[in-house]
């Protein structure tokens, strides 16, 4: 942390014609910030090679139509060689991919590593794909094997976003693990409303979000005395601050994006400087998929949606839900008989362990876990008490005394939750949902209350987020998320990246 105790203003500089501080205009030409370009490089080569083998995997599954490509008689004769008809499939149509996929920006920094815009333009570019070549097809009266035309586009685009999920994630990996290929932020701003977004970016190392300084907007008194994660600095101009900080992107937080006529000023400045403008507003943890930008006569609107709390999408939800449950329960009777054993041989006593939890809209429950610890738990907790590792309503220690060694193992690798879905086929849970949490401590008043508008899941963002090593704070605000900006598909990312905190064992004691 850094402790605000002086800064220094700018003295006054030549400026260009649109207002930019020469030296800082000349200097922002060239971008701090260039990992997009070998990244964009690498993800073009990956799609060339992905619809190479597209093509040559249809080819190959549909040789004998395929050959029909080439010897239709009413073809053009310059059509109607093998040569042309291989330069086409591994050549031409490959180029013609890279060519629509960079016309829809596919390979746009703005959309690389991060969101589902990237993913949206490919599968847009698909679509221009498959009526370029029916169209061309229609015009040059080719007699075009449909199977093999077919799976070499649709090939195409599976294989083109498989690769793309894969560099992302050797992406994201880089990005944790050594915070490169990130973008630098200056936050522009109130001091309350720049932490603010300093703690929200911040929270995910994968988005390549890492800012470097904060300006102020309300005057440097604001500041002083107080510790912050990063230099602040007033008084600057913003682009020069930015190119001294190594920075290539500006956050304008808040209210300093309401100011008539600042916004548009700065963003004038910007234009040439290879600088990327953001606005962050104060819509916190709210989804993308909620806000939606209407612009009326040059003002544009941020329209946030209601939560999705009822509708054909919740009864989807609860259908999948009851689904999975007992599919699931069938698949681990044998599963569940060796955990039996296991917990009888380990302590005699109850298999399973039940305890009163608070459901949706507050009504009460008895979750279904295997029993992990002793006998005699309840009667020792008041002994640890002092011991508490967790803040809220939870307690947690790391080394329980009170868990037996195979309740250690089952902890660990969360197979202790897998009876609960006998509560999710009894409507009393979900798969994906808020942390159920036990209904004899604690009000439910508040912000908290508004966790039981939906019912408690057997997994959820507290979960994948760090499970037991996340602050009481931390966890109701990822509960609250999810109840304000849940889908269907969401819950499905949650399951699928649950898969790897349950192997990793990340959180779980």
């Amino acid at each position: 942390m850094r402790h605000v105790d002086s800064f220094e203003i700018q003295p006054p500089t030549p400026h260009s014609p649109n207002g930019v501080p020469r030296s800082a205009w000349a200097r922002a030409r060239r971008r701090v910030s260039r990992w997009h370009r070998p990244y964009a490089l690498i993800l073009a080569v990956l799609d060339f090679g992905a619809t190479a083998l597209a093509s040559w995997l249809a080819i190959s599954l549909f040789d004998q139509a395929a050959a029909g490509f080439a010897a239709n008689r009413n073809d053009p004769s310059w059509f109607n060689t093998s040569a042309w008809f291989h330069t086409v499939a591994y050549l031409l149509l490959p180029l013609g991919w890279l060519i629509i996929l960079w016309g829809n920006r596919a390979y746009d920094r703005r959309y690389l590593g991060l969101g589902p815009d990237e993913f949206k333009r490919v599968i847009r570019a698909s679509v221009t794909v498959a009526a370029s070549v029916s169209f061309l097809a229609f015009a040059i009266k080719a007699d075009l094997s449909r199977f093999t035309v077919g799976f070499a586009l649709v090939g195409a685009t599976v294989l083109i976003l498989l690769v793309r999920f894969v560099a992302r994630f050797a992406l994201h990996t880089v990005r944790r693990r050594a915070g490169q290929a990130a973008h630098r932020m200056v936050l522009v701003g109130t001091l309350p409303e720049t932490l603010e977004v300093y703690t929200a970016v911040t929270r995910s190392p994968a988005a390549g979000l890492i800012p470097v300084a904060i300006h102020l907007t309300d005057g440097y008194a604001a500041a002083r005395g107080i510790e912050t994660p990063v230099p602040v600095y007033a008084g600057r101009d913003v682009l020069a601050l930015v190119r001294e900080v190594g920075g290539d992107t500006i956050a304008v937080c808040g209210s300093a994006s309401a100011e008539p006529g600042e916004l548009r000023r700065l963003a004038w400045q910007l234009e040439g400087s290879g600088v990327d403008l953001v606005v962050a507003p104060q819509l916190t943890d709210i989804a993308g998929p909620r806000v939606h930008i209407r612009p009326i006569e040059g003002l544009p609107l941020l329209h946030v949606e209601e939560p999705t709390l009822s509708g054909p999408a919740l009864l989807l939800k609860n259908l999948m839900d009851r689904v999975a449950a007992g599919l699931g329960l069938m698949l681990l009777i044998p599963l569940f008989v060796a955990i039996a054993i296991a917990i009888r041989l380990s302590d005699r006593g109850p298999v399973f362990f039940r305890q009163p939890r608070v459901g949706h809209e507050g009504r009460t429950f008895r979750v279904w876990k295997f029993r992990t610890m002793y006998v005699d738990a309840e009667e020792r907790l008041a002994g640890l008490v002092d011991q508490n590792e967790t803040d809220g309503m939870l307690f947690k220690i790391k080394q329980d005394p009170r868990v037996f060694p195979v309740g250690r193992f089952l902890r660990a690798s969360s197979l202790d939750e897998l009876p609960q879905l006998i509560n999710v086929l009894w409507g009393e849970m979900s798969l994906v949902g808020p942390r159920p949490l036990p209904a004899d401590d604690g009000d439910f008043l508040g912000d908290v209350r508004r966790r039981l508008l939906v019912r408690p899941g057997m997994t959820g963002l507290w979960q994948v987020s760090g499970r037991s090593d996340l602050s009481w704070d931390e966890a109701v605000r990822l509960d609250l998320y999810y109840v304000d900006n849940w889908s269907l598909t969401y819950d499905l990312s949650i399951l699928w990246r649950t898969v790897g905190v349950v192997l990793a064992r990340k959180g779980a004691y």
